[in-house]
């Protein structure tokens, strides 16, 4: 099995001047020309808020056909376009073609919740099923309905996208969706994932793109900030909450 089928991805043509793209330091890398390996099943993309991590993984799945605020090539909502000009100038080198493929993010889950229920009206009307479950979406919990279309829906030998997982999703049930991550890696499936999750970004032999004001550069997992962070508020929470009410003068 190859690592996936993205090999690389990188500018196609500059960016305009006036973009405010070029004022991303995150995305430096990728306009003085630089190459973004995608050489491992899974690709993590992580960093502080506003670090650029959604904007990039937008734009690859734009540059791959899906619709902007998530689902399928298939897919054609949307509510309010306000999706990044970066999709329009991103080139992705693939290595060969998926069979399937899906753009999951948290943030418009409700409105492809909504297309999907549209779509297969009639199939859960009847109670036969539909390829993210027999039960409605908006019928169950956020997190709920998360799982169920990963489980139901993603059918391997694909390229999934997802933005943020974590953010519809405990930590149990986060480990559910790492171990039917690794079930479809073993059916050729290829993941770039977007994440604040210390659970999810251990997910074995992947690789680790942190974006900051130096760029994208690659992290080993016990070096990221999501993790060291999380290590030492767990090993002793009283100190560290001490800490910051006392810089924010709180007592």
């Amino acid at each position: 099995m190859s690592p996936g089928y993205i090999r690389e991805i990188f500018l196609g043509r500059p960016l305009p001047e006036d973009s405010y793209l070029t004022a991303l330091p995150a995305l430096a890398p990728l306009i003085v020309g630089e190459r973004l390996a995608l050489d491992t099943p899974v690709t993590f993309l992580v960093g502080e808020n506003g670090s650029g991590k959604s904007t990039l993984l937008e734009a690859l799945a734009v540059a791959m056909g899906f619709n902007a605020e998530g689902g399928t090539r298939n897919f054609s909502f949307s509510t309010r376009k306000t999706h990044a000009e970066l999709g329009d100038y991103l080139t992705v080198s693939r290595s060969r073609y998926p069979r399937d493929g899906f753009f999951l993010r948290a943030e418009s889950f409700y409105n492809t919740a909504s297309y999907l229920e549209d779509a297969y009206r009639e199939e859960l009307r009847l109670e036969v099923g539909t390829p993210y479950g027999a039960r409605s979406l908006h019928a169950q919990s956020h997190g709920e309905s998360f799982l169920a279309l990963v489980q139901n829906r993603f059918g391997g030998e694909g390229v999934y996208l997802l933005d943020e997982p974590e953010a519809a999703l405990s930590p149990a049930r986060q480990l559910t969706l790492l171990g039917q991550l690794h079930l479809l890696v073993e059916e050729d499936s290829q993941f770039l994932i977007a994440t604040h999750s210390p659970i999810l970004m251990a997910y074995p032999g992947a690789c680790i793109y942190r974006l900051s004001e130096e760029g994208i550069r690659r992290t080993a997992y016990r070096e990221t900030e999501h993790y060291l962070l999380t290590r030492r508020f767990l090993e002793d929470p009283e100190r560290m909450l001490r800490s910051l009410f006392s810089e924010t003068g709180t007592t």
